[in-house]
């Protein structure tokens, strides 16, 4: 499988994933490591990929959305941002909502096509 297609299959079939460097228990980088724990405190679970363990990912990333920098936060198939954008989301209390809503969407849809 292309590398875009396993970075396409890991976003939509996540309703949050983020892309850092580490994992949100042992990050690797400060900008990770406060982009994961912004995602946390939200209560909502998230899937994370450590891109310093997957050269390909590590280096493909950038062109998926033509973002050039890490972590990358993808909320409900659609690129969210960085670090920045995402700790301004959470000072909104907009990042919370945005999580929460893709949480239910993803479950209603895997739900229902299990049934």
């Amino acid at each position: 499988m292309d590398v875009l297609e396993r970075i396409d299959q890991q976003v939509k079939g996540h309703p949050i994933v983020i892309y850092m460097k580490g994992t949100p228990q042992m990050p690797q980088c400060g900008f990770s490591m406060r982009a994961a724990q912004a995602l946390g405190d939200t209560g909502v679970s998230f899937a994370y990929v450590n891109v310093l363990q997957d050269p390909e990912i590590f280096e493909s990333l950038p062109r998926y959305a033509d973002w050039p920098t890490f972590p990358q936060i993808y909320v409900d198939g659609e690129l969210v941002g960085g670090c920045d954008i995402t700790l301004e989301l959470a000072a909104s209390g907009e990042l919370k909502t945005m999580m929460e809503s893709a949480a239910a969407k993803h479950e209603a849809g895997t739900s229902e096509s299990a049934g």
